[in-house]
């Protein structure tokens, strides 16, 4: 899978992942993605071994977390900021591909949005230290549908809005990333 990273070119010095540099938060914010997936696969043989127990009350509780504030603002910066500014630095065949590409991953987030609703409920009763069932098949189906659209947002969206957008551009989308989450700025 491709990744947006953060590498130095020999000679200088890497930029700091923050909202400064919002493409590649994004890319962090796929990071925080894949862990928290990672957890919720993981999470299902060990309600089977052990239970609800304090480690899947925990776990179950992170992951609501995520999913339920980081998730929801991450699709938010993509959809209200990188999206338009995008459409607003192509033309002509080009916003064709890029419409097609946004339209697709905008259906995907629609998808995680009821995929997750189906794992929030069980989820929020394993954190409060109440057995639930956990279907494992929607889990691993959550889990793989977002791997599948982590691999196209860096290899086809960021590296696209790389090149695309200015510095400036970026600097507003990341002015916009910040406020959406009331970061001091």
């Amino acid at each position: 899978m491709a990744r947006l990273m953060n590498i130095a070119l020999p000679g200088t010095e890497p930029a700091a992942v923050g909202f400064e540099t919002p493409l590649a938060m994004l890319a962090e914010c796929h990071r925080r993605v894949e862990d928290q997936c990672a957890t919720l696969q993981r999470l299902v043989p060990h309600l089977a071994a052990h239970g609800v127990d304090r480690a899947a009350a925990e776990a179950a509780a992170a992951v609501l977390r995520y999913f339920d504030l980081a998730g929801p603002k991450h699709h938010a910066d993509e959809e209200e900021d990188l999206f338009p500014a995008l459409f607003e630095s192509v033309a002509g065949s080009d916003a064709v591909c890029l419409r097609e590409l946004t339209e697709a991953l905008k259906a995907q987030h629609r998808e995680f949005e009821w995929r997750w609703a189906a794992l929030r409920g069980p989820l929020a009763e394993i954190a409060a230290g109440r057995a639930a069932p956990l279907d494992a098949p929607a889990v691993a189906a959550f889990g793989t549908l977002y791997a599948e659209h982590i691999a196209r947002e860096e290899g086809e969206l960021l590296p696209l809005a790389q090149r695309l957008l200015a510095d400036t551009v970026q600097a507003d989308i990341g002015r916009a990333m910040r406020q959406r989450r009331g970061a001091p700025g």
